[in-house]
């Protein structure tokens, strides 16, 4: 990360001197009503110079487990650094999250839209304000996601490959997996890798819900990177993860052979074999049972926890080649 760390940031027009503690409201529209629709923007910075770091979520109005990280970030006082500054916008799309959907009312992906444009959608304006406005002025971003619908994603960093400085941060985040995966265009990690700024993005659980292990996992996590670049309060303690993150270069998802009522009987995170049994599908009037058996040696990284199934939908993603 570069070391020209300023005295003043600029964050959506703002000057930002060392020492100060501000909210900014990021303007994203109006409603019909004429209401005006507004996303807190926290900055606390220290007095003495170091990185500055944005925490991030809710691209997706619908995924509210990254919001609950970013929330406990600012509740537990642990986005006060000891040093450098720590921004925090814990919902991106607040229209999503206000009509729990996961895009914007002009129907797009914000995360699909980047690096925007001035002139645009609604979504493409708030990207540009986003990567105009915020993003210059920030030396690294991590992004909270989740699993969508009723797919179960196990904690887990995404970077892109063959780059050790994002190596050695995910293996610092310290969640279960990380997994190479290639930038999206138009996503918001793409717009951000083109400025050269690093990023990690961080999956964990499902659409619509909160879990605690996945968010003490995404806390613990962000707690890491920050004690990292010597920011994490005094009054904060860290510790290392209790295994190393795999990092994993392939996966593979197992589907359905057939339709009807579907249970796991495997959990997160566990290891399976070819022909072991992982699942079981069965009919309402108790005359058909399937098993779903691994076609894979590997890790369950997501999980489907819909109770009914259809043939071909993903049941199980498993990884399917480990970094040595």
């Amino acid at each position: 990360m570069a070391k020209n760390y300023k005295r003043v940031i600029s964050i959506l027009g703002h000057e930002i001197p060392l020492g100060a503690s501000k909210e900014i409201n990021f303007n994203i529209a109006k409603l019909h009503t004429a209401t005006i629709i507004e996303v807190p923007v926290i900055i606390e910075r220290s007095k003495k110079l170091g990185p500055t770091i944005l925490f991030t979520a809710g691209i997706h109005g619908d995924e509210i487990n990254g919001v609950d990280i970013v929330r406990q970030l600012i509740a537990k006082k642990i986005n006060r650094p000891k040093r450098g500054t720590i921004i925090c916008m814990p919902i991106l799309n607040v229209f999503g999250f206000l009509n729990s959907s996961r895009s914007f009312p002009d129907g797009r992906d914000l995360n699909r839209v980047f690096p925007g444009s001035a002139n645009g959608s609604l979504a493409s304006r708030v990207a540009h304000r986003l990567m105009t406005e915020i993003i210059p002025d920030v030396d690294l971003i991590v992004d909270f996601h989740t699993g969508g619908a009723s797919r179960f994603n196990a904690a887990q960093i995404r970077i892109i490959k063959d780059d050790p400085q994002l190596d050695e941060l995910a293996s610092i985040f310290g969640a279960p997996f990380t997994l190479y995966s290639n930038n999206i265009g138009k996503s918001f990690r793409n717009a951000c890798q083109q400025l050269g700024k690093p990023i990690l993005l961080f999956e964990g659980g499902k659409s619509f819900f909160v879990d605690d292990t996945i968010s003490k996992i995404g806390l613990k996590g962000a707690k890491r990177i920050l004690n990292h670049f010597d920011m994490l309060n005094v009054n904060k303690k860290t510790s290392p993860p209790k295994t190393p993150t795999v990092f994993v270069e392939d996966s593979k998802w197992v589907r359905a052979k057939h339709s009807g009522m579907f249970k796991a009987r495997v959990t997160m995170n566990s290891k399976v074999r070819i022909d072991d049994v992982i699942g079981q599908i069965t009919d309402p009037y108790g005359k058909v049972h399937y098993n779903v058996k691994s076609s894979i040696d590997g890790y369950i990284i997501n999980l489907n926890e819909a109770s009914l199934v259809y043939q071909g939908d993903a049941l199980f993603h498993i990884t399917t080649k480990l970094k040595s």
